[in-house]
């Protein structure tokens, strides 16, 4: 047995005992977890996400190159390192931005960056107004991204207006660093699925330096009403049954419209901090309410015609 000695605020010595046979058992068992599955860490990050499966397994078999060339460096093999470079195509909401933080995260657990941090920026974060400045911005943000991940979300953006424009100047700097400093840095550009496929025609090779392309596909009904209730979880609230069908009815007629600009899991929260609200001025002309009042969001709280103009 361990003991351990803890003084508390009154004067008083509490003796803690611990059994040092239990404690190295658990460890012991996460071990063997972890031998008997060496993905267990990669399956546990992706549990919050819905779908991206090719993704999911993309990042097993990064981690499996990554382990393999320790043991090859081990017996005096040669190893290369890994260009991780990706680019995303989606829909708003479809979880680009917060899979691009996870990934940073990730990575840094794999010891593949020696920070682990995101740097997030956009056309105006890279491209200047004169000559010169350009390079000098995009620079510098390359430089906060190091160790780290850099983000550029509605990347197309760069490739607008035409041969004089600056953006130009933005991707081929951006081009440079990828290549130059790829073992510590990953260049993460995103945007809709269409513009994408047309920004990679701007620059020749382009798409061939990134090794990793992912498409976050939308959502369909079942995905949106499970987001729905995490989000709501997390919010210490339920959906009843009622609540459940008014939503997939208004979600199923939503996309049936095949809005260009439908904004996925982003909509989703609109609608469940919307629902929030309306259940509190419900509750408000109740004298008495229960803690099951307080954690329920009925079928009222997502009213119909209220849903639809929050997709307009």
């Amino acid at each position: 047995m361990e003991t351990q000695l803890k003084s508390e605020r009154n004067g008083q010595i509490n003796i803690v005992l611990q059994d040092r046979h239990i404690m190295r058992s658990h460890h012991e068992s996460v071990q063997q977890e972890q031998k008997k599955d060496p993905f267990t860490n990669i399956d546990q990050a992706f549990t919050s996400f819905i779908g991206l499966h090719d993704l999911k397994q993309s990042i097993k078999e990064i981690y499996a190159v990554k382990m393999i060339n320790e043991k090859r460096g081990n017996f005096g093999l040669k190893h290369t390192n890994q260009v991780l470079h990706m680019l995303f195509k989606g829909n708003p909401g479809t979880g680009k931005t917060t899979m691009a933080r996870k990934l940073a995260e990730l990575y840094h657990n794999m010891n593949l960056l020696s920070k682990g941090h995101l740097i997030e920026a956009e056309r105006a974060d890279l491209v200047g107004e004169y000559i010169g400045q350009t390079a000098q911005k995009t620079k510098a943000i390359v430089k906060k991204a190091m160790g780290g991940i850099l983000f550029v979300d509605e990347a197309y953006s760069l490739g607008r207006g035409g041969e004089k424009d600056f953006g130009k100047e933005a991707i081929d700097t951006l081009v440079k660093h990828m290549e130059d400093h790829h073992n510590d840095f990953v260049l993460i550009l995103a945007g809709y699925p269409y513009e994408m496929e047309r920004f990679l025609t701007l620059n020749p090779g382009l798409k061939s330096r990134f090794p990793f392309i992912v498409e976050f596909k939308d959502y369909d009904t079942e995905q949106l009403i499970e987001i729905a209730e995490r989000m709501a979880q997390e919010r210490e609230y339920k959906l009843t049954r009622e609540a459940k069908w008014v939503l997939k009815a208004q979600i199923k007629q939503e996309l049936l419209q095949k809005k260009i600009n439908f904004a996925n899991a982003r909509y989703i929260r609109n609608i469940i901090e919307h629902a929030i609200r309306m259940q509190a001025m419900r509750l408000m002309m109740h004298n008495h309410v229960s803690h099951e009042d307080l954690i329920h969001l009925t079928a009222p709280d997502f009213k119909l015609d209220t849903l639809k103009s929050l997709s307009e």
